[in-house]
């Protein structure tokens, strides 16, 4: 009996042993197509895996899509509060969107893709930068013409480097996402029509941003110095960043020859750039002058240092120039350079040669600024006037809530400084105010696509900051005695509050020489206005009296 008893154990262990060595022969086999599996297929199956866990509830779909966007704002943010400022970053934001907007469109399956990651995106991005300061990322005022301009520069180009891509790729994605996964419904006649229109609007937008793209993509540069067609040997035309004050600020130098006097131009504003005004109505100088542009911090090509905005001072701007001013004379051998300031240049290039007198041959003031608080006065004066001769009575209702100037708000300026050009006797017939004003530098090589697209920004966010900080600035009270030679370049046609000042101050300053020549069809931009006048002036007038004996 017991050796019938132990029969079917022995039996069963035998079915046992075989049914585990055919399981662990099919888990090796397994195992081996498994490792021999082709990459794009093992991919493809662990992304069926995840989107099959996904799907099955529709509330899973979209909060994935959701995160996703959320924590491509919450980079965004933390890496650009006030949008991509570089052509690295505005093409980092392009993928960035287009990967979180194909996140969405695979998670939920849907067109709803193509509106969850967009809006989920600002949401977040507005939260994250919300301690950035400036009218490209403050509040939108809809009803102001600086207001509109700011949300333009700020918001929405930002919206089409990001934004345009996450929804080009969730459109895409929730398409491939149904149609690979079940969904082959058959649409005819008005729904075909509507879908094939969607498809080919897609693809044309897509083709757009491949389009600008490359157009982000093109870099900056500035064309060698020629005489005739032929680069000249000694000459020097490059595109250079500089740790200035512990930024990376933005120089243009160009000259026919490295031994040229230096002449550094500081730009209007604050916050103006005119690599473009310089190249395009300047460039005679750089035959007698070995020409630096700035872009001051802030700036054009200097606008991603505008952080941190509580180090955006004046006293700082005034340090920065005489680091400039240093960096220069040490890298070309030279005691002294001449100082060309515009506008508010103007008033920062007193300030550094009150400070380093030793440091300059001569400075040379255009379109020059005595007080921002009184000029602002005189304009609010005039434009009261002629709002209520022209009977603008809504303009004179605003200037009257106001009152005159300085205001809290830098906003508020905006009704007392827009109609300057319909106030004063500016000779537009006659090229008044230069040919192209501002806009000119928008469109030369010495620029990045991301940087024009700055300019204006860079303009608003700057002046918005530097500018209150101006107000207690009165030359007739602080500066009536300069230790170097000083040159007035005038408009004949200047507002009257700059020219007034201007001409009071002058009166007064005591300077080892001192001259003002007056331009016949300029009004605040005269060497842009007039440059070929400009130029004889910079060389016939002031390297004649100034430039050392040889």
């Amino acid at each position: 009996m017991r050796q019938l008893d132990e029969r079917p154990s022995q039996v069963g262990e035998s079915i046992t042993s075989s049914a585990s060595a055919t399981t662990d022969r099919n888990s090796g086999e397994r195992s081996t197509e498994v490792a021999q599996e082709h990459p794009q297929r093992r991919v493809k199956r662990l992304i069926d895996r995840a989107t099959t866990l996904v799907w099955r509830d529709r509330r899973v779909g979209f909060a994935v899509a959701a995160g996703g966007a959320a924590i491509a704002a919450v980079v965004a943010g933390w890496w650009t509060p006030r949008g991509p400022m570089t052509t690295s970053q505005a093409l980092a934001a392009m993928v960035i969107g287009a990967v979180s907007g194909a996140l969405a469109g695979i998670a939920t399956r849907s067109r709803w893709a193509m509106l969850l990651a967009p809006v989920v995106f600002v949401a977040v991005f507005e939260l994250v930068r919300i301690g950035a300061v400036g009218p490209t990322v403050d509040a939108i005022r809809p009803g102001s013409t600086y207001g509109i301009l700011a949300f333009v520069v700020g918001r929405v180009s930002h919206g089409l480097v990001a934004l345009v891509p996450m929804v080009l790729a969730a459109a895409f994605a929730a398409a491939w996402a149904r149609r690979d996964h079940g969904d082959t419904s058959v649409r005819h006649g008005r729904a075909r029509a509507g879908l094939y229109a969607r498809r080919t609007f897609a693809v044309a937008t897509t083709f757009g941003m491949v389009a600008l793209a490359a157009g982000i993509a093109r870099p900056a540069g500035t064309d060698q110095i020629r005489v005739d067609g032929e680069p000249v040997s000694a000459s020097i035309a490059e595109l250079i960043r500089v740790d200035i004050g512990g930024h990376d600020l933005a120089l243009m130098i160009r000259g026919a020859s490295t031994d040229n006097p230096i002449l550094l131009y500081l730009a209007g504003g604050p916050g103006g750039s005119e690599l473009g005004a310089m190249r395009n109505h300047l460039s005679s100088l750089e035959q007698d002058f070995l020409v630096v542009t700035w872009d001051q911090r802030g700036t054009g090509k200097s606008y991603t240092e505008i952080e941190p905005i509580a180090t955006l001072t004046f006293d700082n701007a005034i340090a920065d120039t005489i680091e400039v001013t240093n960096y220069l004379r040490n890298r070309f051998g030279q005691d002294k350079i001449y100082l060309l300031g515009q506008s508010y240049g103007s008033t920062l290039g007193v300030r550094a040669v009150q400070q380093h007198p030793e440091l300059y041959t001569a400075f040379i003031g255009t379109g020059q600024m005595v007080s921002q608080r009184e000029t602002d006065r005189i304009f609010y004066t005039d434009t009261l006037a002629w709002a209520r001769t022209t009977g603008n009575n809504d303009l004179v209702d605003e200037l009257t809530t106001l009152g005159p100037p300085p205001y809290a708000e830098q906003g508020d300026l905006e009704a007392t400084l827009s109609y300057e050009h319909e106030i004063y006797p500016y000779d537009h017939s006659r090229n008044s105010e230069g040919e192209g004003g501002f806009s000119e530098n928008f469109f030369v090589s010495e620029y990045t696509l991301v940087e024009q697209i700055h300019l204006l920004g860079g303009f608003l966010d700057t002046f918005y900051v530097l500018y209150p900080q101006l107000q207690d600035i009165d030359f007739r009270i602080d500066a009536t005695t300069l230790e170097v030679p000083v040159y007035l370049a005038q408009g004949v046609h200047e507002a009257r509050g700059r020219a007034e000042l201007a001409d009071e101050w002058f009166a007064m300053l005591d300077a080892p020489h001192k001259e003002m020549v007056r331009f016949d069809t300029s009004g605040h931009r005269p060497l842009f206005e007039q440059p070929a006048a400009f130029q004889e002036f910079m060389v016939g007038t002031v390297l004649a009296d100034t430039a050392p004996s040889t």
